[in-house]
């Protein structure tokens, strides 16, 4: 299991949302890069990093400028998404030297562009399944999209992507503990690999999805639990590893 702890940015500071909610933000770190060399110091074999004032429609915010310095400074890959919803977005920020960049919104409004992207990023393009109640929601998790995300899992592998990241947004900053049951039916239904996100308290909930046994979810999403001290990164990465 790959551990990836989260760096969500607002206005250019380290902060977390509660259930996705831009008026329930907690900030937590005003550097950001020094956020980002305490994880890869750690041993982060990836980094995610969400540009959250794109998500809102904001776009005068610096976060991409820091997330690109991210991308540049360290060896280990970087996750970025937050948006992402044109090919020029995505092109900048590959070029920038991200590894992976994550459409949402797009998926849903706008598939034909989607499938352009896949067809010129391949497997750097990943589709983030944000939902509430199994209901996608798009434009920084604000509005209702028309699908299940189910039916968006099954849409988005007949365009060729082959990661999908899903969110429980209802669980997302809560510290409540990951859906693993939706997040295992999301894989068996796209057969597609994919990352869990959204409610990480503790190490357990690291265990839990381990034990789930479904071989397509391979990484988790680690964002408020470390930020907030209920385990190490280190202690994430033994679990994850079985080295306890």
């Amino acid at each position: 299991m790959i551990i990836i702890p989260a760096i969500d940015l607002r206005n250019g500071r380290c902060v977390r949302l509660m259930q996705g909610r831009k008026d329930k933000v907690t900030i937590y770190d005003a550097d950001p890069m020094q956020t980002a060399d305490r994880f890869v110091a750690a041993g982060a074999a990836w980094l995610h990093i969400v540009d959250l004032d794109r998500a809102f429609g904001d776009s005068e915010s610096i976060n991409r400028v820091v997330a690109r310095e991210i991308a540049s400074r360290f060896s280990v890959p970087v996750q970025f998404g937050g948006g992402v919803r044109t090919i020029k977005d995505a092109a900048e920020m590959i070029d920038a030297g991200v590894a992976r960049v994550v459409i949402g919104t797009m998926a849903v409004e706008d598939p034909p562009t989607m499938f352009e992207m896949v067809e010129t990023f391949g497997e750097r393009v990943c589709v983030g399944i944000d939902a509430r109640a199994g209901e996608v929601m798009t434009r920084g998790w604000e509005q209702k999209g028309s699908l299940s995300a189910l039916d968006l899992a099954k849409s988005v592998a007949g365009a060729g992507i082959k990661r999908i990241i899903y969110t429980d947004i209802a669980r997302d900053g809560m510290l409540t503990g990951l859906n693993v049951a939706q997040t295992c039916a999301v894989a068996g239904v796209s057969g597609l690999q994919v990352t869990a996100s959204g409610g990480v308290a503790s190490c357990e909930d690291i265990r839990q999805l381990m034990d789930a046994g479904e071989p397509l979810v391979d990484s988790v999403i680690i964002g408020k639990a470390l930020y907030e001290n209920r385990f190490t990164l280190g202690e994430a990465l033994r679990v994850a590893n079985n080295d306890e």
